[in-house]
C-alpha cells in the first residue's frame, strides 16, 4: 500500500480526497492535515510516501513546502492539488518535484487515472535493477500514462434513483441536488440522498465548484459507464 497523506486547508474536501483515494487499490490515506505545519509534523510522524498537496495553505504556499523537503533530501513524491490555474504554478510545481498537478475540480476518474499511472511508475522504479536507456524510456513512458477506465457491469437501479441519473445526464452542466428536487418534485433531502448513493456506485462525479464565500459546493455530472 501506498502511504498517502492529504494535505489541504479545507477540512471538508481533504475528507472527500481521502475518501476517493480509498477507493483505489494500492493507496492507504495516513492522515489529513489542513496547514504546512501539520503538514511536516506528519511526515515525520507518519512517513507518507505520497503527498496530495494544496498549493493555497494558510501558513506557507505547497509549492514552498515542496521545495522544503526536497531541499531536506525527502523521498516523498507529491500530486499538486489546487485551484491555481496560471502557468508560473504549474511550472514551480513541475520543477520543485510534483510527479502531477490536478486543477480543481476534478473528477474522481481523473485522480483515480493519476494514482494508478503513479502506481503503475512506482513499481517499475522498484523492480528495475538496472537504469538502462530501454528501462529509463519505461519509466517516464509510465509516468505521462493514463488509460480509458475499465467497462463495469450495469447495475440496475431503483426507480427514483435511475430519474436521478436520468437528471444528471440531461444537465448541460454540473447539477446539484436542489436543481435535482426542483425538476423531479421531491425534497433536496432526497435528492442528494440519491445523488450520494450514486457517487458510492461511481455512477456520478462528484464536482467541486466554489462560489462567493470560498465554500466548495456540491454538483455532479454522470460517468461514461452509466446505465
Amino acid at each position: 500500500m501506498i502511504r498517502t497523506l492529504v494535505v489541504d486547508d479545507d477540512f471538508r474536501v481533504a475528507g472527500i480526497h481521502a475518501s476517493r483515494l480509498a477507493k483505489v487499490n494500492g493507496f492507504e490515506c495516513v492522515g489529513e492535515v489542513h496547514t504546512a505545519a501539520a503538514a511536516r509534523e506528519a511526515i515525520d510522524r507518519l512517513q507518507p510516501e505520497l503527498l496530495l498537496l494544496d498549493v493555497h495553505l494558510p501558513d506557507e504556499n505547497g509549492i514552498s513546502l515542496l521545495r522544503s523537503l526536497q531541499a531536506a533530501g525527502s523521498q516523498i513524491d507529491s500530486i499538486i492539488i489546487t485551484a491555481a490555474r496560471d502557468l508560473n504554478t504549474v511550472r514551480s510545481a513541475m520543477s520543485s518535484g510534483a510527479v502531477y498537478y490536478l486543477v480543481k475540480p476534478f473528477s474522481f476518474d481523473q485522480l483515480r487515472l493519476q494514482l494508478e499511472a503513479y502506481r503503475r511508475w512506482r513499481h517499475e522504479l522498484e523492480s528495475s535493477a538496472r537504469a538502462d536507456q530501454a528501462t529509463v524510456d519505461s519509466l517516464f513512458n509510465l509516468r505521462r500514462a493514463a488509460v480509458e477506465p475499465a467497462a463495469c457491469p450495469q447495475p440496475r437501479l431503483q426507480p427514483t434513483m435511475q430519474k436521478v441519473l436520468d437528471a444528471v445526464r440531461a444537465s448541460q452542466k454540473p447539477i446539484g441536488a436542489a436543481e435535482i428536487a426542483d425538476q423531479l418534485g421531491v425534497s433536496r433531502p432526497t435528492a442528494a440522498r440519491y445523488l450520494g448513493a450514486l457517487d458510492r456506485k461511481e455512477l456520478v462525479t462528484l464536482e467541486l465548484s466554489y462560489g462567493t464565500t470560498g465554500r466548495p459546493l456540491n454538483s455532479y455530472t454522470v460517468r461514461r459507464n452509466a446505465p
